[in-house]
């Protein structure tokens, strides 16, 4: 018997996808890329140039990650003002992690077009016109000096909170939606394993920044 899927039902597990291929693998490369600020200047821009230097690399971000990140976050606001939150009435965590799922969809839409404009663009009058990617020798240099701007560093801060949360919130909204881990159990094990992986993937992040101000990041010079 053919069975007939919903507009909707198609365009949500679009969305599910998307959010976690290509986005996801985007965002773990992205981190890595910023943890070469660990070891220097030198290594983060030796990085940041040898990602400019892929074949068809405007091919690939447009197909790979803009049309993706758009499709993902417009269809994300559209869910969001649909959604009817009911926290207080039922204020059990499932319910309050679908909030603050939607609540950060929301700060990452203003957040990513801020940083996209920013640093690959550098198109934010009065803060930065040059951009790292096409400027990749400077590219450290670029990213320190906005840094040392502790209301823009708190907005990266912020970002990569929100960032990390969504995607680990995610992964584990796509394992259950997608029928991959079935059972209450099994739920509730790989819901443990996004958090700790989540913990991880922060505490990546937020090192990463705080090594365009302070040498070695958090650790100074132990890593």
């Amino acid at each position: 018997m053919a069975i007939r899927l919903s507009k909707t039902f198609v365009l949500r597990k679009l969305h599910q996808l998307s959010g976690i291929m290509p986005l996801g693998i985007f965002l773990l490369e992205h981190f890595y890329t910023n943890s070469k600020a660990l070891t220097g200047a030198a290594d983060f821009n030796e990085a940041v140039k040898d990602l400019q230097s892929i074949p068809y690399i405007l091919f690939v971000e447009i197909g790979g990650i803009f049309i993706p990140l758009i499709y993902h976050a417009v269809y994300g606001l559209v869910i969001t003002l649909e959604a009817r939150p009911n926290n207080l009435a039922y204020p059990y965590p499932r319910n309050w992690f679908y909030t603050i799922q939607r609540i950060t969809g929301v700060i990452l839409f203003f957040f990513i077009t801020f940083h996209v404009l920013n640093f690959r663009f550098g198109l934010i009058p009065g803060l930065n016109s040059v951009s790292v990617a096409n400027n990749p020798g400077m590219g450290f240099d670029i990213v320190s000096k906005e840094f040392h701007m502790v209301p823009i560093f708190l907005i990266y801060v912020v970002g990569i909170t929100a960032t990390v949360w969504h995607l680990a919130n995610g992964i584990w909204l796509f394992l259950v939606d997608w029928g991959i881990t079935i059972g209450e159990r099994a739920q509730r094990l790989t819901g443990y394993a996004c958090i700790g992986f989540g913990v991880f993937l922060l505490l990546v992040g937020i090192n990463a920044a705080v090594a365009f101000i302070r040498p070695g990041g958090l650790l100074g010079g132990f890593l």
